[in-house]
């Protein structure tokens, strides 16, 4: 799909309609402004192919390559910039207001790798029943030792949340 994109976003030799074009050679040193026909002469005297660079630009730039090979680093510069992004997720822990400071503990080394790989980490305390009533304190008081423990990699994105029978807070990485 891609290929097919860049195939046609650039004008290769007698496609270049203007009649005057700035010139780059194969060395990459500029020749200064020449006529169409002067630059394809030169282009094909070093059996390259000339290619309009920037169009838009008065006159247009155009530069003597292999087209090929032009596209082919293209495409590679493309691969590797998808490689190279990340997209940030939001992950999630969920615990309850009677978890153990063991499975606690757990629980944050996991977040702690999840803040370190650059992902959102929302904790989410999760009351059952009549628990909602009796707890809420218990479970904003964990979230709240969560985030102490964590205060040194990540920040509070969103502070302490009260949504039905669930208390979250969302932290972002430093």
């Amino acid at each position: 799909m891609a290929k097919k994109n860049n195939r046609n976003k650039y004008r290769v030799n007698s496609q270049i309609v203007c009649s005057e074009v700035r010139l780059i050679d194969n060395n990459n040193e500029q020749r200064g402004l020449l006529k169409i026909e002067k630059a394809q002469e030169i282009a094909n005297n070093v059996g390259l192919d000339l290619v309009e660079i920037s169009p838009n630009s008065n006159p247009p730039v155009c530069k003597i390559l292999d087209y090929g090979k032009f596209l082919y680093e293209i495409e590679k510069q493309v691969k590797l910039n998808k490689k190279k992004q990340h997209v940030v997720q939001v992950k999630e822990i969920r615990i309850r207001p009677n978890t153990g400071d063991h499975d606690l503990v757990t629980k944050l080394k996991r977040g702690q790798k999840f803040l370190e790989n650059g992902d959102k980490l929302k904790i989410t305390v999760m009351y059952r029943g009549r628990e909602f009533y009796s707890r809420k304190e218990d479970g904003i008081e964990t979230l709240n030792k969560v985030v102490e423990v964590l205060k040194d990699i990540s920040f509070i994105d969103k502070p302490v949340d009260l949504q039905g029978r669930r208390v979250s807070v969302v932290l972002s990485p430093k």
